[in-house]
This record gives structure tokens, C-alpha cells and sequence, in this order.
């Protein structure tokens, strides 16, 4: 897709709009005016629920090939906030299994993540769609040189903790409400800022919010974990 919308001429949005939840600009703007200081190491947990019937009721869910795996379909754009908000992934050790959709799915229905990023933060991934009957959280903690701060609530959307020198996040915008899919709640709707940045980008020569890059960049770390999954399948295997 990058490479064709290169030799088109034309821009590629990627739409990651998680990065408009409130607490999500505000924590990023910490980083980015060096409020933080160092960052340390940063958790990421993703405890959702996708039943049999989420799975049953589609022709593509489920299947390597369509779907291609837990972290893609449910967890990619979490994932993106790590790359957002700490930077790119050096290395991944992982660990996943099927433990409760067993001959239903055709790939990892949890899994065990950490990370070790360029700046040296370390991080951990800990996922599932086995949560009990609902979506538990979706959830990211930053410990740093300077503060601690934990987004949390089911989708990123709620600032659940901050102890940060000097600094209190205070009077944080409502947050836009979950999507609703009959069945089950996916992601946040925030689809409304991505189209806003489309018009800006074409009409007033505005800056694409999350660029082809760092689409492709996200799809390399998930590759990443994967990869790492596959490696450790392997050697318990044998």
C-alpha cells in the first residue's frame, strides 16, 4: 500500500484512533515536552472477551489466513500506542496458546509478552480474549524518572492513575463512547477525528496523523511477537 500510493502520487491514512482518546494526547504531550524524563519500563494488558459466538458467526474470524491472529484483529491498535508513545521495538521474547477455543480458532488465544525497546524501556504485553463473559481492560502504565501514569478503563479511554512531578492532569475532555457490534464492544469511536485530519491533510495542507510508516510499524512488531511465539512453540515442542 505505501508503495503504490508512492508511485500514485497520493497520501495513505492509516486509522489508529485510539491516539485521540484524552488521556492518550495528554500523556503523549508529557513525553514529548520531556515531562516524563526517562522512561523506565511501560506494561501494556489487553483483557477482552470474544466468545464462541463471535468466532461462529463469521467466515473469516478466526482463520490464520483472514484474520491472522489475536494481536492483529483485537490488540494492533494498542500495540500502536506502545510504538506512539515509547518508540520502536527492538527485540520480543513471547509465550501464547489456545487454551480455551480449541478447534474453533487457528491461532493463540493469549498470550505472555516483553519487550525491550531502542531507548532502553523495557516492556511487557499481557493479552486475552478469555476475560469472563465482558471486556475487562485494555490498560497501559508508564513508570518513569519523573512520574507514573496509568491509562486504563476497558479501551484506553480513562486516566486511572497519575503521580507525575509538578504535574496533575486535570480537566481531561469526555471521551467518545465505545463502538457497538450487537454481540460484543470493540473499539473506541474516534473515527470522527480521523476523518477531520483526512480533510485537514487535503484541504489546508495538514499533517497525516498516524502516516503509512507507522502503520507498517505496528505490523512489524506484532511480526516480531509472532516470530518469537513461534520460536517458543517450537522448543517446548521438541
Amino acid at each position: 500500500m505505501i508503495h503504490q500510493a508512492e508511485r500514485a502520487n497520493k497520501r495513505l491514512f492509516i486509522v489508529k484512533q485510539n491516539r485521540f482518546n484524552p488521556p492518550v494526547v495528554a500523556v503523549k504531550q508529557l513525553i514529548d515536552d520531556g515531562k516524563l524524563g526517562k522512561i523506565f519500563t511501560v506494561q501494556l494488558n489487553c483483557f477482552w472477551n470474544r466468545n464462541s459466538q463471535y468466532y461462529s458467526t463469521s467466515d473469516w474470524k478466526g482463520t490464520k489466513s483472514l484474520d491472522g491472529g489475536t494481536l492483529f484483529t483485537q490488540f494492533s491498535h494498542f500495540v500502536d500506542l506502545l510504538y506512539y508513545l515509547i518508540g520502536d521495538v527492538k527485540d520480543v521474547h513471547a509465550y501464547a496458546g489456545n487454551y480455551n477455543h480449541q478447534n474453533q480458532i487457528e491461532f493463540e488465544d493469549n498470550g505472555v509478552v516483553t519487550l525491550r525497546f531502542y531507548s532502553g524501556t523495557l516492556g511487557t504485553i499481557n493479552y486475552t480474549v478469555n476475560s469472563y463473559k465482558k471486556n475487562m481492560e485494555g490498560s497501559l502504565t508508564i513508570f518513569a524518572e519523573k512520574g507514573t501514569v496509568k491509562i486504563g478503563g476497558q479501551y484506553l479511554n480513562e486516566l486511572e492513575y497519575q503521580s507525575i512531578e509538578d504535574i496533575e492532569i486535570t480537566n481531561l475532555p469526555e471521551g467518545n463512547p465505545p463502538n457497538m457490534y450487537g454481540q460484543y464492544i470493540g473499539s473506541m469511536s474516534n473515527h470522527g477525528q480521523v476523518y477531520d485530519n483526512v480533510v485537514d491533510v487535503l484541504s489546508n495542507g495538514g499533517i497525516i496523523a498516524t502516516n503509512g510508516y507507522e502503520g507498517l510499524k505496528t505490523v512489524e512488531i506484532i511480526d516480531k511477537i509472532y516470530a518469537s511465539i513461534k520460536e517458543s512453540n517450537y522448543r517446548n515442542d521438541y
